[in-house]
């Protein structure tokens, strides 16, 4: 009976032994199929970690193999042109500057660049127009968000929110002071924006309620469709800075806007006005910035962008009071299911 027992026992644990080993072989078949299919399958560069629903739409495609710099930060210069060598494709972030060495490091069989951005600035549309380069990006996805964060910065500033938590937190708060952490108001303002597209509009229908008096704008051209839906008056740069007490810079970064906020901008403007960027840091000349801040030509500035980014820690921007300055989080919004 014991012998009958022992061989009872090693009859069951062969049959799982074959169970393991057949699970096992048949994992092992499948991941062999799945690389000698991604072989044949066009090669993808992701150079950075996305938001997982994005991979999984990657994933789950089958149309493509996919080779990732899986990390938060961004992928270094030689890694992303080593990597992107015999792509077919290239998914890319703001941080990532694709341009001609980039495009020979990749060769010719790169077909699409798309970019995690409603900005384009930081690809070679040339370079890429020149090799027949298919260009993805994402307009209008970050609307909503950007226009929010613009107001919410734009508040921060005139209120001096920053500055007054500091003063609560460091032993500045003492008696009321009729006076004390004043700062300028929206009622019965006049409000500027500097390139009226998407998010320009969005930023004044969010302002509005807050009673502005005027929305004036300033663009290549009059936008008089988006303008109608604001009731928003067309002029000249230099008015736009004479008679704004707000200005919402959203246009974007060309040849032609670049440094476009400068030194003749901020001393037309009020000294009593409030300056706010959310577009790209390198529209606005930082130098002058800092000099109409300074010396009082403007009230106080906000930036959510800078040019670099990160600005080092000992930029004279940061020594400023009157200056708010954001890590580029407009795009920062947690959507809704």
């Amino acid at each position: 009976r014991g012998g009958g027992l022992c061989a009872m026992w090693s009859a069951r644990q062969l049959r799982a032994l074959r169970g393991v080993l057949g699970s096992a072989f048949s994992t092992c078949c499948r991941l062999e199929a799945m690389k000698a299919a991604a072989k044949g399958l066009p090669r993808v560069y992701v150079t950075r970690r996305l938001p997982p629903d994005g991979m999984t739409v990657l994933q789950h495609s089958g149309a493509c193999h996919i080779d990732q710099w899986d990390s938060d930060d961004p992928v270094p210069r030689e890694e992303l042109i080593k990597k992107v060598a015999g792509a077919q494709g290239l998914y890319c972030l703001l941080t990532e500057k694709i341009d001609e060495e980039v495009l020979e490091a990749a060769g010719p069989n790169l077909k699409v660049v798309s970019t995690m951005s409603v900005g384009y600035d930081h690809l070679s549309l040339e370079e890429l127009k020149k090799r027949g380069i298919r260009v993805g990006y994402t307009p209008d996805v970050l609307t909503e968000a950007v226009a929010e964060l613009t107001v919410a910065l734009l508040l921060a500033t005139s209120r001096r929110l920053i500055e007054a938590a500091h003063e609560a937190k460091s032993g500045g708060w003492g008696t009321w002071k009729p006076l004390w952490m004043c700062g300028n108001g929206l009622t019965e303002s006049t409000v500027g924006i500097l390139g009226l597209g998407r998010i320009g509009e969005a930023i004044a229908k969010r302002l509005k309620p807050f009673g502005v008096k005027k929305f004036l704008y300033t663009d290549v051209a009059p936008r008089i469709e988006v303008a109608s839906k604001i009731s928003a008056e067309f002029v000249s740069m230099d008015v736009l800075a004479q008679q704004s007490d707000f200005i919402a810079v959203c246009c974007a970064l060309t040849p032609e806007t670049q440094g476009i906020c400068d030194k003749k901008l901020f001393s037309n403007m009020k000294p009593t006005s409030v300056f706010i960027n959310t577009s790209r840091g390198a529209v606005v000349n930082q130098d002058d910035l800092y000099q109409a801040l300074v010396n009082g030509q403007i009230a106080a500035a906000g930036l959510d962008v800078t040019a670099p980014e990160p600005l080092p820690l000992d930029h004279p921007l940061f020594k400023l009071k009157n200056c708010v300055i954001l890590p580029h989080i407009a795009s920062a919004k947690i959507g809704r299911a």
